[in-house]
Order: C-alpha cells, then sequence, then structure tokens
C-alpha cells in the first residue's frame, strides 16, 4: 500500500488532531502538549508552531483559505490564530475544557463545544469573528449559547464534535452517549436527534461537499450516514474501539484508526495493541488492507483532499505521513457482477 512513510517528531505527548487545509498543501497537527505545530504536507518539514495554550488540545480548525487557524484547548480557551505568521490574534475565554471548534462556512463566524465544569453546563457557543474588522473588536461574549443541562435521570451528555451543515444551516454535534444532535444556529432550538452508537462517538468527518458523513465510536463500530435525510448507508465493523475514520475524495474508501484505550494495551493478550489503519470498501464493507507502524492506539486520521497521502497520529506521540504508491492509485475497486460473470465465462 503507503511507501515508507515520513515520521513527524514535533509532538511530545499523544496526538489528538491530524488535518490537511482545504488545498491539501498544509497539515496541522496537535497533542495533549499544548503546541499545535504546521507541517508542508508534500515534503513532512514543520513550518512552525503556534504558542500560548496552557493545555490538551483537543480540537483544531482552518479556514477555507489557510489565513486564520482555530483551536480549542483543556485551558477553557478557544483561540484564533493568524496562519501566515503564527500569531495570536484572538483569545475566547470559555466556562469549561473546549473540545471542539469549528469555523462557519464563510469564516465570518465560529462554533465551540465545552464540557461541564463545576456549576456550568456543557455548552455550545457560537462567536462572531468578521475577517475584515479589527480582532480588538471582536465581541467577548457569543452571540448564541446553548445550554446542554443533565438528562432527566441526572447523567450529563457530553458534546464531543461539531461541524456546520452546508450553508450553516444547522449545527452538528456529536455526544458522548452515542447520540447525534441537529440544532438551529439563529435560535439554538434542537431541530433533530438521533442514536447511531450505543457507545461514545469519538469523531466525525464528513467528505468534501458535506453529503456523506462518517462517525468512529467505541461500540467498535464505524457508520456512515447521508447527511440530508441523516439515512444509515454502511457499517464497518472492527474488533476494536474506533477512534477516527475518514472518507476519501477520489476512491469509494473508508480509513479507519484505533486500538485499545493506552490503559488497557499492556493488559490484553493475543495480537497485542493492534495499531493500524485499516482500509475497506466503502460500498462493500469489507476490510481489504492494513498499514501498521504505530505504537500506539491511532487516535487522528486525515486523507490529503488529492488522495495522494494521508497522514496518521498516535497516543506514540508520532504522526505518520503516508504516500500511497502507484498500485493503490492504480488500483480498481471489485465489481461482484463482473467477477461472477468472467468466472461463467471461464466455465
Amino acid at each position: 500500500m503507503p511507501q515508507r512513510p515520513i515520521l513527524l517528531k514535533g509532538h511530545e505527548r499523544s496526538i489528538t488532531v491530524v488535518k490537511f487545509n482545504y488545498d491539501g498543501d498544509l497539515l496541522f497537527t496537535c497533542s495533549k502538549d499544548h503546541v499545535p505545530s504546521m507541517w508542508r504536507a508534500e515534503s513532512g518539514d514543520r513550518i512552525g508552531t503556534f504558542n500560548g495554550h496552557k493545555g490538551t488540545i483537543w480540537d483544531l480548525d482552518v479556514d477555507r483559505f489557510s489565513r486564520r487557524v482555530l483551536t480549542a484547548s483543556a485551558d477553557a480557551t478557544v483561540r484564533l490564530w493568524d496562519c501566515e505568521t503564527g500569531e495570536c490574534i484572538r483569545t475566547f475565554p470559555h466556562h469549561g475544557p473546549v473540545r471542539g471548534v469549528a469555523f462557519a462556512e464563510g469564516s465570518q463566524m465560529y462554533a465551540s463545544i465545552s464540557d461541564p465544569f463545576v456549576e456550568h453546563n456543557a455548552q455550545i457557543s457560537i462567536y462572531d469573528i468578521p475577517e475584515n474588522d479589527s480582532p480588538e473588536d471582536y465581541p467577548e461574549t457569543p452571540r448564541l449559547e446553548i445550554d446542554l443541562p443533565k438528562m432527566p435521570d441526572g447523567k450529563r451528555v457530553n458534546p464531543t464534535n461539531i461541524v456546520w451543515l452546508n450553508l450553516n444551516e444547522a449545527l452538528f454535534v456529536t455526544f458522548d452517549n452515542g447520540s447525534i444532535r441537529l440544532y438551529d444556529p439563529v435560535s439554538g432550538e434542537e431541530l433533530e436527534e438521533i442514536f447511531p452508537h450505543e457507545k461514545k462517538i469519538n469523531r466525525v468527518s464528513f467528505n468534501r461537499d458535506k453529503t456523506l458523513f462518517i462517525t468512529s465510536s467505541a461500540d467498535f463500530t464505524s457508520k456512515l450516514y447521508d447527511v440530508v435525510d441523516l439515512e444509515h448507508l454502511k457499517t464497518y465493523k472492527t474488533d476494536r474501539p474506533v477512534n477516527d475514520a475518514v472518507i476519501s475524495e477520489t476512491k469509494d474508501h473508508i480509513l479507519l484508526g484505533g486500538g485499545q484505550e493506552a490503559m488497557s494495551v499492556t493488559t490484553t493478550a493475543g495480537k497485542v495493541g493492534k495499531f493500524e489503519t485499516r482500509f475497506f470498501y466503502l460500498v462493500y464493507e469489507e476490510e481489504f488492507g492494513t498499514v501498521k507502524g504505530h505504537f500506539g492506539p491511532i487516535n487522528a486520521l486525515d486523507i490529503n483532499p488529492n488522495g495522494l497521502s494521508y497522514a496518521s497520529g498516535a497516543e506514540d506521540g508520532y504522526v505518520r505521513l503516508h504516500f500511497f504508491d502507484k498500485s493503490y492509485l492504480d488500483m480498481k475497486d471489485p465489481v461482484p457482477e463482473v467477477d461472477e460473470e468472467e468466472k461463467v465465462a471461464e466455465e
């Protein structure tokens, strides 16, 4: 499958996010070491770091033209950075550790999700950050706050990911009880709720035009859905928790990453760990290949929009940048009907 990967050694602790920008020429990585990094996607050279957070970086987003970057941190802030200079333009304090952050389409506002903290509930917040205004003039308070109180049974349900749907029509939020909710970004009301999983949804990722999304869950499965009617299309089953999954833009393939939780790795027998990236046929739900290499569960995956490379980040603190070889790029997906016809013809 891929040729020898480039090992990106820039983080001291486990990786939480790897993300290509829209054009696919930059790779952004975050970890529990408080310092997000930016790399050249074709060579793996580090361009620079974004310095200032005092806690784990749980999420990062970069705008459509790679001008500004948002980071969400356990230090209860979201920071807005100038992508070119690495300078922090603005810091937005939140009530609790910030789990997720996402630019709206057009990059004039962003949404974040934060964990409950002391007397504050978990929250979804929307902030205005118009690109043509001076960052000093950005309002300190969110334009909208959606409170996420305890469930009637007293349990807390915490958000794990946030994404804006096309034309900023809705906010798409995943939760640690396996549910997904859509919220109206103007009124804050809940529009819909579905339950794709029985356990926590670790990650969700969308294809380029946001018509499909894939979830990764602690219940050992990844599920593909249609965005428009939230219809369940496919399920990819594994034998361990799935931490991230991505949809290839150029082939009908799905990449899955995961592994046992770091705590339980040493106590399990058998094929210890199994820290590989797994390749599935999108349509047939079958695994057809794996790429090994990491020494800990894979926490984050992303595939370059050009379809020529992918990056994986793991609990071992390394990011591996893999370039696909010619045999993979030229590979045709099997068509069962054609295979059957060929067999009949041979007989």
